[in-house]
């Protein structure tokens, strides 16, 4: 399963990178494949790890602010005919970039 998330705590200021070390500090610690991106953080495992860790996040920023807005997307497969299913294969995050990159016959920046 891929989740991309964002946390913002509103009315804290249009600059959130102190908040984004908070959270990204969490993260980082859980031992969940992550990776950061300008609009928030693309997370991939287990469906109950990761929505825990998105929870300990939410509640972490919500201490230091009266409003948090939280943004949940998740892409989860169960088709047992695709290649990462079939192969057992992990880091999605990686291979659908590097799946777009194949087609394209080129190297994308990201």
């Amino acid at each position: 399963m891929i989740v991309n998330f964002s946390i913002v705590p509103i009315g804290k200021g249009s600059s959130l990178s102190t908040q984004v070390a908070e959270v990204l500090k969490i993260v980082n610690e859980s031992g969940i494949n992550y990776k950061l991106h300008a609009m928030g953080t693309i997370l991939e495992g287990d469906w109950d790890k990761i929505l825990r860790l998105i929870k300990k996040c939410h509640k972490k920023i919500l201490k230091s602010s009266d409003r948090v807005l939280t943004t949940i997307i998740i892409d989860d497969r169960t088709c047992p005919t695709t290649s990462f299913r079939r192969e057992g294969k992990k880091n999605r995050i990686v291979g659908k970039v590097q799946s777009v990159e194949r087609k394209l016959g080129k190297k994308l920046k990201s």
